[in-house]
């Protein structure tokens, strides 16, 4: 499942809430304790920074010397 910004909102706004139920796109989850929702949300947040990031190479030449 690609996750959304919008997913990570609606699950920032459940811990805001403390709310343990979080309906996900076409899933509903319902999480045990705050410490399986804030583990989530860094997943859900580390998916989401790995796709804003951009994709860089550095090449090196020294002239064939």
């Amino acid at each position: 499942m690609a996750w959304t910004q919008a997913d990570l909102d609606k699950l920032d706004e459940a811990i805001a809430t403390g709310a343990r139920r979080v309906k996900f796109q076409n899933h509903e989850v319902e999480y045990h304790s705050m410490s399986d929702m804030l583990k989530a949300r860094d997943v859900i947040a580390a998916a989401l920074d790995e796709t804003r990031r951009p994709s860089v190479s550095f090449a090196e030449y020294d002239g064939g010397q």
